[in-house]
């Protein structure tokens, strides 16, 4: 769905593009005026202003309606891809041990004489 979308959007940008390129802009009958010719004949006297017009503002619907619809779409996949769940810690048993046990005192401790390190059994 993602795809098909993004494709329309990419076709509707890139004929906004041409068609906003194609047309004239609104001193460039000011030629024709003074003696260039008939302006703008392929479309008639009028010109092509009209019609040009309304199919650019059909792919300006269309480009925004795209716009809004991936903008929606990427948005749930953003939400669904955050919601993180966090693993349950069970709470201590007892509250009173402050965790030291003399199972984690280490049996070596380092004693310094003289310069060298020697290793001293507690028991």
């Amino acid at each position: 769905m993602y795809q098909f979308i993004l494709m329309i959007h990419v076709f509707a940008a890139v004929c906004l593009i041409g068609l906003v390129l194609v047309q004239q802009g609104k001193g460039a009958t000011m030629g024709a005026a003074f003696g260039s010719g008939a302006s703008q004949t392929v479309f008639g006297s009028r010109g092509s202003g009209s019609f040009l017009l309304r199919i650019t503002i059909g792919f300006v619907v269309v480009f925004f309606s795209t716009s809004i619809a991936l903008n929606y779409l990427a948005g749930r996949v953003v939400k669904q891809s955050q919601q993180v769940i966090l693993p349950v810690v069970p709470a201590p048993s007892d509250t009173t041990t402050s965790g030291i046990s003399p199972s984690s005192i280490p049996d070596e401790q380092p004693i310094q004489q003289s310069g060298k390190i020697k290793t001293e059994k507690n028991n």
